[in-house]
């Protein structure tokens, strides 16, 4: 790799890490390409990225930057798993490390925070960001369904006294 490519390759890195809402940085060694291909295939339908790094130059990208504190975990076979959603990149990459045990979690960041192994299991263990504004969507419209239905309900009671009325005047 000439001199300019790797300096491409650097900035592109870096710009992963810059720009990515959560990175995973996991250790393959013994996987397949088609598992390699399937954890891509995975990835991709979350909307999140599977990249196999160049250590010496992650390192490099990292240098000087908040992401800097990861760079010991960049030895060996490593690749990296990002994504913009903070739950997705975790929850693929902790789902096939469960069904192949030559993926390995190391840790990762997001924003400016570091993230242990277990912190990445912890964020894989949460529902999904769609999921998590559903919820929130509901809760929130509860207590105005409540109160529409608390307001109607004594109308609607008079309502079934009068015809209650009416029926009982009319069978006499």
């Amino acid at each position: 790799m000439d001199r300019a490519a790797k300096e491409q390759l650097i900035e592109h890195f870096g710009g992963i890490f810059a720009n990515a809402g959560i990175v995973v940085v996991t250790h393959y060694a013994g996987l397949t390409v088609p598992q390699i291909e399937t954890l891509r295939n995975r990835m991709a339908e979350v909307g999140g990225t599977v990249k196999v790094t160049k250590n010496r130059l992650v390192k490099r990208a990292l240098a000087d930057t908040d992401a800097e504190p990861i760079s010991s975990l960049f030895d060996g076979p490593t690749a990296i798993a990002y994504s913009q959603d903070p739950m997705a990149a975790p929850k693929v990459a902790a789902e096939f490390a469960k069904e192949n045990e030559n993926l390995i979690l190391l840790g990762g960041i997001m924003g400016k925070s570091i993230l242990d192994k277990a912190a990445i299991n912890n964020l894989a263990s949460l529902p999904s960001l769609d999921v998590l504004r559903g919820r929130l969507v509901g809760l929130l419209n509860a207590p105005a369904t409540k109160i529409v239905g608390t307001t109607q309900a004594p109308a609607g009671q008079m309502a079934r006294v009068l015809g209650a009325y009416a029926a009982k005047g009319e069978a006499s």
